[in-house]
């Protein structure tokens, strides 16, 4: 009896160690609650547990594990309106992460991830596009972007001119947190206040945001296809200018190459006509001195062009001359020549 009584004991503070000991992983934190409300040390602040192994009272005490990591939210495609009224369709994303757990656990309803993203979303969006309603698509897509972005994520942090009411905030905080008692809303209120933090910054959700980037900056498709257009009709007309400068020029060079080959034959003809004559000449002079050196020798060289001429094989003329015509004296008897 004993023995079980002892065994029993054993197994109930077994038991009581399982349930509770708890670790957290690297990367995480945890805050610990009591009855569905946050414990809190003396100052009024959340307690805290970074990664490790901690202690708790069982069935009293719970614990709510976050990811204190940054975490990567992808923004959808949306619209918005420059300063100068033209739409554009911007793609981003947000670097964020938890700053105070116990404000994020109220405002997300136990801290939900995904009512995280929504609050955030939303007060992007809005700020977003408060920012890009002062610039020109000029400035957005040029240096000027990263001034904006650094101007949103610190408006996002630290909130703007254009508060919202604090009874939202808590009002909102009740909703997802019904389990709680007026007296404990009452007493983050007051923790909100002392805090000084503005109700419209994303500080009051226990949030940080880390980094604010513009992905992709597009326009609307109605636009490109007008602008696209508008190019291809620019581009056409440039197109249609070069090819006119080109046959234009083409004509030109084309001219200038028949001119420049009409100049060279002509002067290559007419130095061929002076070639030719200083020749003919030259020949002429030629024969008039051998003729005066020698005048039998160059009428025998005639003659005998003149038999050349007149006796070919493809001559079929006929020639009837008589024996003792001059014309063939060189045919006679070397005995018989008798120069003139």
């Amino acid at each position: 009896m004993i023995r079980n009584i002892f065994s029993c004991i054993i197994i109930c503070v077994i038991t009581l160690l399982l349930f509770s000991l708890f670790t957290i992983k690297e990367g995480h934190k945890g805050i610990i609650l009591r009855f569905g409300k946050v414990l809190r040390d003396t100052d009024n602040k959340p307690l805290i547990c970074n990664p490790g192994l901690h202690i708790k009272i069982p069935f009293i005490e719970t614990v709510k594990i976050l990811d204190s990591r940054i975490q990567t939210m992808e923004n959808q495609a949306d619209r918005f309106v420059t300063m100068e009224k033209k739409d554009l369709i911007i793609d981003s994303y947000i670097k964020w992460r938890i700053s105070d757990l116990s404000r994020y656990y109220l405002a997300t309803g136990g801290g939900d991830t995904s009512q995280a993203e929504v609050l955030i979303k939303r007060k992007f969006s809005d700020r977003l596009r408060s920012e890009l309603g002062r610039l020109n698509v000029q400035g957005i897509v040029t240096d000027s972007r990263n001034k904006l972005m650094a101007d949103v994520r610190e408006s996002l942090n630290n909130g703007t001119s254009g508060e919202e009411s604090m009874d939202f905030q808590f009002s909102n905080i009740k909703k997802i947190n019904c389990y709680q008692s007026m007296n404990n809303a009452s007493i983050h209120k007051d923790y909100y206040i002392s805090n000084s933090f503005n109700p419209n910054s994303m500080a009051a959700l226990g949030i940080e945001i880390v980094d604010v980037r513009i992905k992709q900056i597009n326009l609307p498709t109605e636009v490109s296809d007008a602008i696209y257009q508008r190019m291809r009709a620019e581009r056409d007309a440039v197109a249609r200018r070069h090819r006119s400068q080109g046959r234009e020029e083409a004509e030109k060079l084309r001219a200038t190459a028949d001119y420049e080959v009409t100049r060279t034959l002509a002067e290559a003809k007419r130095q061929s006509l002076i070639i030719r004559g200083e020749a003919d000449a030259e020949t002429a002079r030629l024969y008039a001195t051998t003729f005066n050196e020698d005048p039998s020798f160059y009428i025998l060289i005639r003659t005998l062009r003149a038999y050349e001429n007149s006796f070919k094989k493809t001559n079929d003329d006929l020639i009837i001359l008589n024996e003792e015509s001059d014309f063939l004296r060189f045919m006679k008897s070397p005995k018989k020549f008798t120069a003139h």
